[in-house]
């Protein structure tokens, strides 16, 4: 499973690094792993809405608005 990659990076961004895993109690490793996994999440999830929405066509969309039923709100639900 383990692969290794060397990475040169500014010592202040190391520095910061470093002080974010420590202050998560994690190590330099598992924070950056955790932060490149949460980048590619983006990434893909931005990659999939963009396709998705290429498929999507307008008479549909349309169609599920107005099902929705013209009424007021809930009191705690309305915008003050």
């Amino acid at each position: 499973m383990s692969n290794s990659l060397t990475v040169r990076l500014p010592k202040s961004l190391h520095d910061g690094i470093k002080q974010l895993a420590k202050s998560e109690g994690i190590s330099i490793n598992q924070f950056l792993v955790t932060a490149a996994a949460e980048k590619m999440s983006a990434l893909l999830t931005q990659d999939y809405l963009e396709k998705e929405a290429l498929l999507g066509k307008r008479e549909d969309f349309e169609k599920v608005l107005n099902s929705v039923p013209d009424i007021e709100p809930e009191e705690y639900d309305k915008i003050v």
